[in-house]
């Protein structure tokens, strides 16, 4: 590599990092500046959620329909230990983030001996299964949801019914996900994961366990979902058939695109994007926020294929080769 490509991949990682460092910066002042802490906290569950997703699709090159069923499961296990159970918030979020894992555990051993259009269908099918579980089970309200659950006090000593606490536990959490991410693509078992979505039969003949290596992503991926999920529960008090329907398992996938398919970045941005459409213009159109969300979805396909973060890393590395 030459000594200017060498200072322009430099640059582009420095101006990386400042992006980084900036956004932390907004997120750490948001209660201060206006930015409402209950929206914040869902964008930031949001977030959480769209970067588990890409963990699968942007890193391993899985899609799953059926991702919000994660998410569905520990927001009700979250809610239902610590509004019926009385269990402390901590341990309901690690209990509603185990079960979303042991869900994808059972649910990958099945869906990983699939590949393509088949897996997603597969991931779907069994996404549609927990759902009626959801609508028919006594202890989640049905169609009514799981109302009324309590923030309770962190270990015992700090109050999350103070909003501007939350928030914090919340960007705490989402900072220590955000960084796990970033290990784990960086890490021998991230690089295994690229060569697998690049070529499977090459990563098949270097001797890898293709399948397992899957698995674990599957398995991690719908842990963070959970994580997300429980959280969410935590912040707006309930947990509906809504956080489990397959409507949100598109969300997601439109919230990654958008941002930007296999970058860290692009799916915070895109579930921001995403949540403050809803919340914004939900009261001035109504049902047509749907159409809107189609609408710059059919235009971000077309214009900006690697989203918005993947777009702005391909202009700079154009530049670097003038």
């Amino acid at each position: 590599m030459s000594a200017a490509a060498e200072n322009s991949d430099n640059r582009i990682q420095r101006l990386s990092r400042i992006g980084l460092w900036a956004g932390l910066a907004l997120l750490l002042a948001a209660p201060f500046i206006g930015l409402y802490p209950v929206f914040m906290m869902k964008a930031l569950c949001y977030a959480i959620f769209a970067c588990a997703f890409n963990l699968l699709l942007g890193y391993t090159g899985l899609l799953s329909f059926g991702h919000a069923a994660y998410l569905g499961a520990a927001a009700y296990a979250t809610g239902w230990l610590v509004r019926s159970a009385g269990w402390s918030p901590e341990l309901g979020v690690l209990a509603g983030t185990l079960i979303a894992a042991a869900c994808g555990l059972v649910i990958g051993l099945i869906a990983i001996r699939r590949q393509g259009i088949y897996f997603a269908m597969v991931t779907l099918a069994m996404a549609q299964m927990l759902y009626f579980v959801f609508l028919q089970a006594p202890f989640t309200g049905g169609e009514d949801g799981l109302q009324g659950v309590p923030r309770g006090k962190l270990f015992g000593l700090f109050s999350l019914a103070d909003d501007r606490v939350l928030y914090y536990v919340v960007l705490a959490v989402f900072v220590a996900v955000f960084l796990f991410i970033i290990r784990i693509v960086h890490s021998p078992y991230g690089q295994v994961l690229k060569a697998i979505r690049e070529n499977e039969p090459r990563a098949v003949s270097l001797g890898y366990d293709v399948d397992r290596y899957k698995l674990l992503a599957f398995v991690l991926s719908t842990t963070i979902a959970g994580l997300a999920g429980s959280l969410k529960t935590l912040v707006l008090g309930f947990a509906t058939l809504s956080d489990a329907h397959w409507s949100l398992s598109g969300e997601v996938v439109l919230m990654t695109l958008l941002g930007g398919m296999g970058t860290f970045a692009g799916p915070v941005l895109g579930a921001f994007t995403i949540i403050g459409l809803q919340n914004f213009l939900a009261d001035q159109v109504g049902s047509w926020i749907n159409v809107i969300i189609g609408a710059i979805f059919v235009v971000c396909v077309v214009a900006f294929r690697k989203g918005f973060v993947g777009e702005l890393l391909a202009w700079l590395q154009r530049r670097k080769g003038r």
